[in-house]
């Protein structure tokens, strides 16, 4: 069943573009190489900005800064120009290895909260994400829960 929630993937991978768990990955080379022509030394820390990526208009169109869980209908790799643009969980062989436990337990409570209230935000809710460590609304995230099951 939670493999066939398509609409609530695409919500969440949108979600993880736009505020994702890290906004910036870094790696040390472990040995001399060349990038595109320039010459990397071994023990350089090369920094991956995921935040400006995630929000790169060549990649992901005008519309880069909008929310719009549509952007993924043809899954991850066709969401964005380039198919390794979408980077929340990192990519390849250190890649994030609770990627695929997070995207279940992130359905999995989203549908118990979902069976059990209606969720709106609160009118004193301000939208001004802070980006410390991980990105974080500044002010909290106050919303409304009301039972539907009175």
């Amino acid at each position: 069943m939670l493999n066939n929630m398509k609409l609530v993937d695409m919500f969440i991978l949108e979600t993880l573009r736009l505020y994702g768990p890290v906004t910036n990955i870094q790696r040390k080379t472990g040995s001399n190489l060349e990038l595109r022509g320039i010459r990397v030394p071994e023990g350089t820390i090369l920094s991956t900005p995921i935040k400006t990526i995630h929000r790169d208009k060549e990649l992901w169109g005008e519309d880069a800064e909008e929310f719009k869980p549509q952007r993924f209908k043809n899954g991850v790799s066709r969401a964005a120009k380039h198919p390794y643009a979408f980077l929340p969980f990192s990519m390849g062989p250190r890649a994030c290895i609770g990627q695929n436990f997070t995207m279940i337990e992130a359905k999995v409570v989203l549908a118990m909260i979902l069976q059990r209230f209606s969720v709106s935000l609160s009118p004193k809710y301000v939208h001004a994400p802070m980006d410390v460590f991980t990105i974080r609304p500044r002010y909290g995230l106050q919303v409304v829960l009301k039972s539907l099951h009175v």
